[in-house]
């Protein structure tokens, strides 16, 4: 087992896809796991939930501050680095503010994981960080970037570094499932930014299992990228009317649904992978591999096809599919 007898840090492990992933990681038998977090709170919650594990170690600490992960990095093998200013439009009007935690946070992470000989780093990224229209995703393309030219900036160095890329992983805290569940049992509506919005879905399973996958397959710079459905927003928000008020006995006609138009900084549609990127990636059955400096080859992979991998040109699924999509999931 790749994790066994390892110790682990999980920057930002209170969140839903962090605490999925330490979850993961424990069923290799590591001798520790981190989780570092500035959430006190959610801290406290996590212990209960994993039922005081003893391999279990709580840091409290902030990625703005180098000196806590520096401390928090001591003698660990493997770090995964989730932690993040996610709201686009908080971003959007707090933008020094995402700076701070989204690019000098992650120069923190690189520069602790340097000094301390972790062996291997994978950042998280987003979608949103291909073409940016918005702060948020200006700034997860520069932590990219600073992720990926470890290798040009320290020759010889011990430490790998890579990143994934997400998209919506569906029912994430945050994110718009649950949002729209209740929207619909409190205010008997749903704010829709535009019905024929498209957006990459992902399960946590599957983000999950993408990021300790990147984490294992790391071979130094790379950016990770999953294939995942596409889905059509209006849809969403008609299966989740339909599912929500039949199990609260609600009638349909009387949730309304309020188109807002685009938030500041929002698309129509999103990007997993320029069509530049495309013409160096390596392909795999499940993801795509867009490779760091060193022209390495990838096992069972072939050289991807030339291409926009864009929301706006995968065909999204039907409603029957995304419905049974949800289910499988326990989302409705």
């Amino acid at each position: 087992m790749y994790f066994s007898e390892k110790k682990v840090l999980v920057i930002g492990g209170t969140g839903t896809i962090g605490k999925s992933i330490v979850q993961s990681i424990m069923k290799e038998n590591p001798t520790l796991i981190k989780i570092f977090s500035r959430d006190e709170f959610k801290q406290h919650k996590l212990r209960y939930e994993l039922d005081n594990n003893e391999k279990l170690r709580l840091v409290i600490g902030d990625i703005r501050d180098y000196d806590s992960l520096f401390a928090a990095m001591h003698d660990i093998d493997y770090v995964l680095h989730l932690a993040a200013m996610k709201h686009v439009d908080l971003c959007e009007y707090n933008p020094y503010e995402a700076i701070k935690t989204n690019v000098q946070g992650t120069n923190n992470v690189i520069k602790a994981a340097i000094s301390q000989n972790v062996k291997k780093v994978v950042f998280t990224s987003s979608d949103k960080a291909i073409s940016p229209t918005n702060t948020y995703g200006a700034t997860k393309l520069i932590a990219e970037r600073l992720i990926s030219s470890t290798e040009y900036s320290t020759n010889g160095k011990q430490t790998i570094f890579a990143s994934v890329r997400f998209g919506n992983v569906m029912g994430s805290r945050g994110s718009v499932i649950p949002l729209f569940k209740e929207q619909i049992l409190k205010n008997r509506k749903i704010t829709v930014t535009d019905k024929d919005m498209t957006r990459f879905m992902m399960s946590l399973n599957q983000a999950t299992q993408l990021t300790i996958k990147a984490l294992k397959e790391a071979k130094g710079g790379e950016v990770f990228v999953l294939k995942m459905p596409v889905i059509r927003l209006g849809d969403l928000a008609d299966i989740l009317i339909g599912e929500t008020c039949k199990e609260h006995d609600m009638k349909m006609d009387e949730i309304n649904v309020e188109v807002m138009g685009l938030r500041p900084g929002e698309k129509m549609y999103e990007e997993l992978m320029t069509y530049d990127e495309s013409r160096e990636a390596w392909e795999l059955k499940d993801m795509y591999i867009i490779p760091g400096t060193e022209k390495v080859r990838y096992n069972n992979a072939k050289k991807c096809n030339h291409g926009t991998y864009s929301s706006m040109n995968q065909a999204p699924l039907n409603v029957n599919e995304l419905r049974e999509l949800l289910k499988e999931e326990e989302l409705i």
